[in-house]
């Protein structure tokens, strides 16, 4: 067996899962104040109102894409649809959840450079996060789209492949020779998809481990006019205690 293979695909995973689990336990511990997504919407908030629904919710569908072709074996999903109804709805539901993803991230990236204090407020951090990001989409994209067949022309179904080495990993028997006998593109989107996991612990990204779910639970935020709100009644009629001090003391 090929020694970059077992490196990249037997032993990379598990200092990238380790990176990601020590890297989040140290910046909760010694950054709690930088654990934010630094919001610009102060600065600039009609565009973003656009563009950060459209990248989330992109994204999410995406995600959850990726766990489904992942976690559930191919013979599970053969006993509800065809491969063929499946391949079609994963091929068409990832294309315009990639494309809403790629859409939203252009928008961010050019309202946080052509507007001035959003532009000042970006970190080199930041400038690599974004290149890591729209990379791993691009390459995903690329993946879905024309990883589909070997260079030897034979039909490629990655949850053959990359889905078995992925569920191989979860109990610590990697299986090398599965990821191996994938396409490039599977294998140079996962690797730069281990750079993104990799860099979450140490960019904004990590404000994804403090989803505020509280919120749907919350009680209501009750809001009145102004106009709504009895007067305040002046000071004569105000029950209380009579003034004491040098001042009466001079009036007496």
């Amino acid at each position: 067996m090929n020694p970059i293979d077992i490196f990249l695909w037997g032993v990379l995973p598990y200092l990238v899962a380790f990176t990601l689990v020590a890297g989040t336990i140290w910046r909760y511990k010694y950054d709690q104040f930088g654990w934010t997504t630094r919001s610009s919407q102060l600065y600039e908030s009609k565009l973003l109102r656009i563009a950060s629904p459209m990248f989330h919710y992109g994204l999410f569908v995406v995600l959850m894409g990726h766990l489904m072709g992942l976690l559930i074996p191919k013979a599970w999903t053969d006993l509800v649809v065809s491969q063929e109804t499946y391949h079609e709805v994963a091929l068409w539901a990832g294309t315009a959840a990639g494309v809403a993803t790629l859409v939203g991230i252009a928008l961010l990236i050019y309202r946080r450079r052509t507007t001035g204090p959003v532009f000042l407020a970006t970190t080199r951090n930041d400038k690599l996060m974004y290149v890591v990001l729209v990379a791993a989409i691009v390459l995903g994209m690329v993946a879905t789209l024309t990883g589909g067949h070997t260079p030897s022309g034979e039909e490629h179904n990655y949850r053959e492949t990359v889905s078995i080495w992925f569920r191989s990993l979860l109990i610590f028997q990697p299986d090398v020779e599965a990821m191996a006998a994938s396409t490039w593109q599977f294998k140079v989107h996962i690797l730069v998809g281990f750079a993104l996991i990799a860099l979450i612990p140490f960019s904004r990204l990590v404000h994804a481990f403090t989803v505020p779910l509280h919120y749907l639970f919350r009680p209501y935020v009750v809001y009145r006019s102004r106009d709504a709100v009895a007067p305040t009644p002046s000071r004569s009629r105000v029950r209380g205690w009579d003034a004491v001090g040098t001042k009466d003391r001079e009036r007496k």
